[in-house]
């Protein structure tokens, strides 16, 4: 994953309240939560509910299994549980891996760009791997690499969308070594498979295609329009894949025009017998801001009071001592977040669960539990509000100089209940007085703020990067009920997991995918990858990335049940 700008939405999932994106590619690399966060603050005795017994604060569905299309359904199961299905899924994703599809920041347009060649060589693997799908579906590129594959169905009921990227991170050169089997390889040690991208995020791009080919060798036709959309620069800016992509189906479709589109996000956690699934339902926003001060050069033997470099320390110092104030509302998506965990988590601390269960209605308790939530750990911070950090620093040119021009760039991630305005605005805010005491004009985003003499400081917009919080998906009954059952009915079908204790809940995405190109298609958008974290060998985006070959199969179950459920639903 992105996070946006270096995202990577497809990161891997980090440790947060529940399972939330974290990381970035720039921006989100698969950051898986840590079981620190779905147990809550600390360890105690608790009272949970039943994954069988619904609650009124999180309500859960029951498992959706198909009806009309049954047959094909436990056919398939049957197959996926087999050994040769098994072995080809892990020749198909092995077949993808080796094929270094890296996408950097710095990559030029498509066309100008030959970085962007081996994606062709994708497409002839992929094309080899799934013939049938080739033949049967309706295949579009976009923008050179960018991949639509429409399925017709035979209604006018809305179509929808399964996302998956191409690229992935690349392999940094000295650390290419470190890998326990090559970067590249592919290579099946029996339990794992080996390589860049096969968490992150070829392996669901894969089981998407194995569950599209089944369902045609069963002979299966769609009465509900089925579009794959894969883009190839998901871990840099997104632009000329999804970019493309999303503009491509809005004109095709029109605005609003899907039921829903289901991308990769967070994964299953096994919580003491109950599965957690926390598919991401919302994105922070995001933004770089440059912070540029100009001052009159000279020689360092006759220095001013404060150089360049000694006013900037002070703008990034008063960033730092003013923090964005964190919030958790009744309406975000973490407070519902915390709701489900009380309601269900089994080693939720019981003092905790009762304090939850009062906030829905207390306003004193639902400070108190902002509070110990806060108090917990840090990334209850990162969950419940703006973060920043200064993340690059450059000025000066010669030690005998003085330095005419010298900035900073702070990284936000913006918090559900904020904005991009707000964020603009707390800058101009804090940085006003302290511009007007070293006499310095302010610039802010384009508009003069205050005036000076001896310089000048400009707040901008680093590389035009930024972002407004997602929408929030609603979670009442419809596509959130359909996700839902399909998951339920994937553990209650599975020959390996069979269970049906499996709770399913919304959660935040504090970095960013392609989803945040598809806003104008869908209100209904879900961040989720059929997988346990526990499949993930060490994570994205580092040495010895490895996906477990089970959770192939597993992966490939789930994608055909909400295939199924989806053609059958009665959603408009």
């Amino acid at each position: 994953m992105v996070e946006h700008r270096r995202s990577t939405a497809s990161g891997m999932k980090a440790a947060g309240l529940v399972l939330y994106k974290f990381c970035d590619s720039a921006f989100l690399p698969n950051c898986h939560l840590s079981r620190l966060w779905l147990a809550g603050p600390r360890n105690g005795l608790a009272v949970s509910l039943s994954p069988g017994v619904n609650s009124t604060t999180c309500p859960q569905w029951a498992a959706l299994h198909p009806t009309k299309h049954r047959g094909i359904s436990e056919d398939l199961d049957v197959a996926y549980n087999s050994e040769n299905f098994k072995q080809r899924a892990i020749q198909a994703l092995g077949d993808a891996v080796r094929v270094p599809t890296e996408s950097y920041d710095d990559n030029g347009p498509v066309g100008e760009d030959n970085r962007w060649d081996t994606f062709a060589e994708l497409h002839r693997v992929l094309e080899a791997s799934f013939p049938r799908v080739y033949e049967s579906l309706n295949v579009t590129k976009i923008n050179t690499y960018g991949l639509v594959f429409h399925w017709q169905g035979s209604t006018t009921a809305k179509p929808y969308i399964l996302a998956a990227h191409q690229d992935v991170v690349p392999v940094e050169g000295q650390t290419a070594k470190d890998w326990k089997h090559g970067p590249y390889s592919g290579y099946y040690d029996g339990t794992w498979i080996w390589g860049r991208g096969t968490c992150d995020d070829k392996s669901d791009l894969i089981r998407q295609l194995l569950a599209i080919d089944s369902l045609l060798e069963q002979d299966f036709s769609p009465t509900r329009t089925l579009i794959l959309s894969y883009g190839f620069d998901e871990e840099s800016e997104g632009i000329e894949g999804a970019g493309h992509l999303a503009r491509y189906l809005e004109e095709m479709y029109g605005r609003d025009s899907f039921a829903l589109l289901l991308d990769e996000g967070s994964f299953y956690t096994d919580m003491g017998g109950i599965i957690f699934a926390t598919p991401s339902t919302s994105e922070k926003g995001y933004r770089d801001v440059k912070i540029t001060v100009s001052t009159p050069g000279g020689h360092s033997s006759v220095p001013p009071s404060h150089t360049s470099i000694g006013l900037l320390s002070r703008f990034i110092a008063a960033v730092e001592d003013n923090p964005h104030q964190a919030s958790l509302s009744r309406t975000g998506t973490p407070f519902a977040t915390t709701q489900c965990l009380a309601a269900y988590n089994p080693v939720y601390p019981d003092d905790l669960r009762k304090l939850a269960r009062k906030a829905v209605t207390d306003d004193a308790a639902l400070k108190v539990l902002q509070e110990r939530l806060l108090a917990s750990h840090p990334q209850y911070k990162a969950i419940l509000g703006t973060t920043q950090a200064v993340d690059l620093v450059e000025g000066g040119v010669k030690v005998n100089a003085l330095p005419e021009r010298a900035s900073a760039v702070v990284n936000h991630r913006i918090a559900e209940h904020s904005s991009v305005s707000e964020l603009q605005q707390h800058m101009v805010d804090l940085l006003t007085p302290l511009a007007a005491k070293y006499d310095l004009a302010l610039v802010a985003f384009g508009s003069n703020v205050t005036c000076g003499g001896a310089g000048q400081v400009v707040l901008s917009d680093f590389l035009g990067t930024a972002l407004e919080p997602s929408p929030v998906t609603p979670t009442e009954y419809g596509p959130w009920a359909l996700l839902q059952g399909s998951i339920k009915a994937t553990f209650e079908s599975s020959p390996t997991r069979n269970s049906s204790e499996v709770v399913i809940i919304p959660s935040l995405s504090i970095g960013n995918t392609d989803t945040r190109f598809y806003w104008n298609l869908t209100k209904h958008i879900f961040r989720f990858s059929p997988s346990f974290d526990t499949d993930i060998f060490n994570g994205a985006h580092t040495v010895n990335e490895a996906f477990r070959a089970d959770s192939l199969n597993e992966g490939v179950r789930f994608y055909t049940k909400f295939i199924l459920n989806m053609d059958e639903s009665d959603l408009p």
